[in-house]
């Protein structure tokens, strides 16, 4: 008969727990996208998403807070917003979340969000997340026009990834996520840094004869 081992530390049970919280609220996001994907926003309930996950229906709203929470973490394509640390570093955090998504195909989001356009309140639903989203990027970038950086820093993210996996662009769809990230690192730094933008150079005009 084995010696049983030794007792589990504090720091280890604090570390299973968190782990098992993970996990339950992965296997609710994966069971959230699936309905919203199959059902739409509207016939997707709170409990049904709970009895699928086989979960209580009260630790769906104790880790997501409502439906309209639920669907924005499910259907969201774009980064989390990244909290702290220097212009530089939100840039590359930013950088590698668009990696990420160019690495692996986020189906199930796709799924949702083509779902969504048929959905009114789902659509405002996520216009409304990724506005605070945007808040929050630009709550890190130094510049006047923080807001409309930190919009187009979404905006570029979100397209890159529908262009790669929803419309197949030719050209990206191909392309190696490093590839990528490189040509659009100079952007984004430009962008998280509050450098002015430099003017375009134009030919000066000619006169008439």
């Amino acid at each position: 008969m084995s010696e049983p081992g030794p007792p589990t530390s504090p720091a280890e049970r604090r570390t299973s727990r968190t782990e098992q919280r993970l996990r339950t609220q992965e296997r609710i996001l994966t069971v959230a996208r699936a309905m919203f994907a199959e059902s739409g926003y509207e016939r997707t309930t709170i409990r049904a998403v709970a009895t699928r996950a086989e979960v209580d229906p009260r630790l769906v709203t104790h880790y997501f807070g409502s439906k309209r929470e639920l669907f924005n973490r499910a259907a969201y394509l774009l980064p989390d917003a990244t909290a702290g640390g220097s212009p530089a570093h939100v840039a590359e955090s930013l950088l590698g979340s668009l990696h990420a998504r160019l690495e692996r195909e986020p189906t199930a989001s796709l799924a949702v969000l083509r779902s969504m356009m048929t959905h009114p309140e789902a659509a405002e639903h996520l216009r409304t997340a990724a506005a605070d989203q945007s808040a929050r990027i630009g709550d890190a970038i130094d510049a006047q026009d923080a807001q409309l950086r930190a919009a187009l820093i979404e905006a570029v993210i979100l397209g890159v990834v529908v262009g790669r996996h929803q419309i197949e662009l030719p050209g990206l769809r191909d392309a190696a996520p490093d590839q990528v990230v490189d040509l659009v690192r100079p952007f984004f730094h430009a962008l998280t840094t509050g450098t002015p933008p430099t003017p375009a150079t134009a030919p000066a005009p000619q006169d008439s004869p």
